[in-house]
């Protein structure tokens, strides 16, 4: 069984971008997460302990989205680690982060980048089951 904690759509005013302007002025980015668990122990049990927060990942995301960067997938990579970091039980994080009308001279509606790791605590703990 896949089990996912699905987050999509967040939308957050950041300060990320190559460019000094970019950081000092800010742009709305849109994020979308995903962390694979699993969670079955909650489907029978209807426990907030048997699964993972997504209150909580919003938490997260929200504090590495609210460190300046240049580039997004250093925000990506620092997000998918912090869960890592906070859930042994998260098996794969993806993450998507979208710069609204990013000032590239181009008329789109975001660019960004997506970012799927997988969790080597996991694995390890998987493993030596």
């Amino acid at each position: 069984m896949q089990n996912k904690i699905i987050l999509q759509g967040v939308r957050l005013y950041a300060y990320h971008g190559v460019m000094e302007q970019e950081r000092k002025i800010g742009a709305y980015f849109t994020i979308d997460a995903e962390v694979e668990t699993d969670f079955s122990s909650a489907i029978e049990s209807d426990l907030l302990d048997g699964t993972i927060s997504y209150a909580d990942i919003f938490t997260i995301i929200k504090h590495e989205m609210s460190i300046p960067s240049h580039l997004l997938e250093h925000v990506a990579g620092r997000i998918a680690q912090a869960i890592f970091d906070q859930w042994v039980t998260a098996q794969s994080v993806r993450i998507k982060i979208l710069k609204e009308n990013p000032p590239m001279g181009a008329d789109c509606q975001g660019a960004g980048v997506e970012l799927t790791m997988n969790n080597p605590k996991t694995l390890k703990h998987i493993i030596n089951k």
